[in-house]
């Protein structure tokens, strides 16, 4: 039973795959080309200096798209803590509707809005596409 539990199809192995290279491109947009954009959804009580928030969540994405594309012996693992960083920072979409700052061609609350739905379908995505949700619900007890 274990080793059906890690079998994963393969657009599930393509999902992991788009994931990864999609949370390394915004870990080096932190870094470099949207600074500004990734600023504009750090909430302002959080007691760090703002672009520092910035670049440390840059390097962290980089280091989960990274994982995500090359620790396979560990997707699920990974796919648990790349869930956690994304409910880790929904408090910052939040703010940047609550605060009504513009950033990511998002100038209006009802795109602001829109935006948080798509929050759980990235947890979801990385939890799906690492076979985690599966292993956990199928784990033998």
């Amino acid at each position: 039973m274990s080793n059906e539990i890690n079998k994963i199809s393969k657009a599930q192995t393509a999902g992991r795959i788009i994931l990864g290279l999609f949370l390394s491109l915004a870990g080096i947009g932190h870094l470099t080309f949207q600074r500004q954009e990734f600023l504009a959804q750090v909430p302002p009580w959080l007691p760090i200096e703002p672009d520092l928030v910035v670049v440390l969540s840059g390097i962290v994405e980089i280091t989960l798209g990274a994982s995500l594309l090359f620790l396979s012996k560990y997707r699920t693992m990974v796919g648990w803590v790349v869930g956690a960083f994304f409910v880790a920072v929904f408090p910052g979409n939040i703010a940047q509707l609550v605060e009504h700052r513009d950033a990511f061609g998002l100038n209006s609350d009802a795109q602001r809005w829109i935006r948080l739905l798509f929050q759980p379908v990235l947890i979801l995505w990385a939890l799906w596409s690492t076979g985690a949700w599966t292993k956990w619900r199928k784990k033998e007890h």
